[in-house]
């Protein structure tokens, strides 16, 4: 690393669930689904935390989940791991504000990816029933936000969790 290297955003985005009763869920399926969705930030702002310390300045967003507040029935371990990120959130936000380094995280609701594109018209209709704007999200909306909480002006955030859902919580 030579000394003009900078690293100033780090987002940590990664996601995966693979649902299951949790009085049916495997070890493995459990194990697989927190490695990814918790252990992966870990890894993310442990890996981030030394460069962004030594400048004095940084920005981590982590991606969590409306799942971490509304935990739905087959979904304990996607759901414990979302909620997992946003205390991992809170906690390095006071750990790293007064070096610079502000943490937040933002959780999404229903958004437009492939995943909500290919499920049944009938099950679509109905969650965006349940979302009073009456819609998904669109993936931009999460980037303006992500962008926003990396940019200079979001110094005074840290520690928050930004809901982005179209009102359902």
């Amino acid at each position: 690393m030579t000394t003009d290297s900078r690293l100033d955003v780090l987002v940590n985005k990664a996601g995966f669930h693979s649902d299951s009763l949790l009085g049916m869920m495997k070890p493995e399926t459990w194990r697989g689904v927190l490695d990814v969705n918790l252990d992966g930030v870990f890894h993310g702002c442990q890996s981030a935390l030394p460069l962004m310390i030594q400048q004095r300045y940084g920005r981590i967003v982590n991606i969590s989940s409306l799942s971490a507040w509304l935990a739905p029935a087959g979904q304990t371990n996607y759901a414990a791991a979302k909620a997992g990120v946003l205390a991992l959130t809170q906690s390095l936000a006071k750990e790293v504000a007064r070096l610079g380094v502000t943490v937040n995280a933002i959780c999404p609701g229903y958004i437009e990816t492939a995943a909500t594109r290919s499920m049944e018209a009938s099950q679509r209709k109905r969650l965006e029933a349940s979302i009073p704007m009456r819609r998904f999200g669109r993936p931009e909306e999460i980037a303006a936000a992500v962008r926003f909480l990396a940019c200079p002006d979001a110094s005074y955030i840290t520690g928050s969790a930004l809901k982005i859902d179209g009102g359902i919580l």
